[in-house]
């Protein structure tokens, strides 16, 4: 990253959706690393609330946040240089479940306060200053920090289209475009929810997406296959990740099947009931093996000939970011994907079809014209699509709506 394109020197708050301690992956936390190169940065933990409390008191993390709200240690965390995280002190209220708007703004504003001045706790350890907020997609807990907690600028980030999902719809439907439209920056990570925010704030931003390679562009190839494939008779069309009827078309990878039977496709990943109870079980060209541990995948992928995501179009779907077809390319596969605004990105290196009948006759084209130089071309592409990257890009995004910030 030049040191223009830099913002650096200021102090950051990160609040979201997605608490440091999460098992799983997390782009906030990648974009909080990565902005801590530059400047101190606060990772603020999403408060406690009375249900998880109740339903999960014996879990580790629960227990973590206890010791910090009864006050026998601090919640404050100094992690590295520049980055510290912080559990709130401060228990909040499960509201979401209220329908009567009233009663829900009045307890929801509550439940903010409390959270604000939790903040303002670690804020005055730090001595922060004229500091960015940037809220990771969560609506409901921060919809007030803004004014709360009075930000020199306040960023809202949204990579996921939460109101697909029910438990968002009920009020997200009214607060998400409220706190859009009042946020003084929106950056996306795809072009689909970087358009949808800009129907509510002009100052909308795609700034792409930051992904965790090393993995597979270091995988070696020329090593044998997984036991489980080793045997399975090429042309392989391979999918990785978790087989959920409400993201992928089952019927796409059924017509392939169909209509190529000398292709072997196959599955890896965990399958929801749908999957499980599908017919595809009982045909024989269609493979599945199952989940298997994240550093297995590019022993897979390297046994595939093709890779595809046969996603089903959907409100949940529409908007992602598919990390897999950045995973596929590295490895510098031929991939076929459904066409999507969010898949825009990725045009001039995947094969994008609407139907079942498109991926037919993509697979074909992907077996038939691959070289080493599109290997490379695609290896190439996935490698521009780091989190300096995208942090850069949202450093850009703040300097073309305030110029003097920098």
């Amino acid at each position: 990253m030049s040191s223009n394109a830099l913002i650096q020197n200021k102090d950051i708050i990160i609040v979201g959706q997605q608490p440091w301690d999460t098992e799983i992956g997390s782009n906030c936390k990648n974009i909080a690393l990565e902005l801590s190169k530059h400047n101190r940065v606060l990772y603020v933990n999403s408060p406690l609330d009375r249900i998880t409390l109740l339903r999960h008191k014996d879990s580790s993390n629960v227990k973590t946040r206890l010791e910090v709200i009864k006050g026998k240690t601090n919640g404050l965390i100094h992690l590295q240089q520049n980055l510290w995280t912080y559990y709130p002190d401060e228990i909040i209220e499960s509201i979401n479940w209220m329908k009567h708007n009233a009663v829900y703004t009045f307890l929801n504003k509550v439940n903010n306060k409390r959270f604000a001045r939790s903040i303002k706790k670690a804020v005055k350890q730090l001595n922060f200053k004229n500091y960015v907020l940037f809220n990771d997609n969560d609506m409901f807990r921060c919809f007030y920090l803004k004014e709360m907690l009075q930000p020199a600028l306040s960023i809202y980030y949204s990579r996921d289209f939460m109101l697909a999902v029910d438990y968002w719809k009920t009020h997200g439907t009214t607060m998400e475009p409220e706190l859009i439209a009042k946020s003084d920056i929106c950056v996306a990570n795809s072009t689909y929810l970087a358009n949808y925010c800009k129907q509510y704030n002009n100052n909308s931003f795609y700034v792409g997406q930051g992904c965790d390679l090393d993995t597979f562009t270091g995988y070696n190839q020329e090593k044998p296959a997984p036991i489980d494939i080793v045997y399975i008779p090429k042309p392989i069309v391979g999918y990785v990740g978790a087989l959920q009827s409400i993201r992928l078309d089952m019927d796409i990878i059924k017509h392939l099947a169909k209509q190529r039977p000398h292709l072997n496709i196959v599955l890896v990943g965990p399958e929801d009931g749908e999957f499980q109870k599908s017919d595809l079980h009982r045909m024989p060209n269609v493979h599945f093996l199952g989940a298997k541990n994240p550093d297995l995948l590019p022993a897979y992928i390297s046994a595939f000939d093709v890779c595809i995501n046969p996603q089903i179009v959907n409100q949940v779907t529409i908007g992602n970011y598919p990390r897999k077809i950045d995973e596929y390319l590295a490895m510098g596969k031929p991939t076929v994907a459904t066409r999507t605004e969010a898949m825009s990105t990725f045009a001039n290196h995947v094969y994008l079809g609407e139907n079942k009948e498109d991926y037919v006759r993509l697979v074909d084209k992907a077996l038939s014209e691959n070289s080493e130089c599109l290997q490379q071309e695609r290896i190439k592409f996935a490698g521009t699509h780091t989190w300096t990257n995208n942090v850069a890009e949202i450093y850009s995004a703040i300097k073309k709506v305030l110029p003097t910030y920098a």
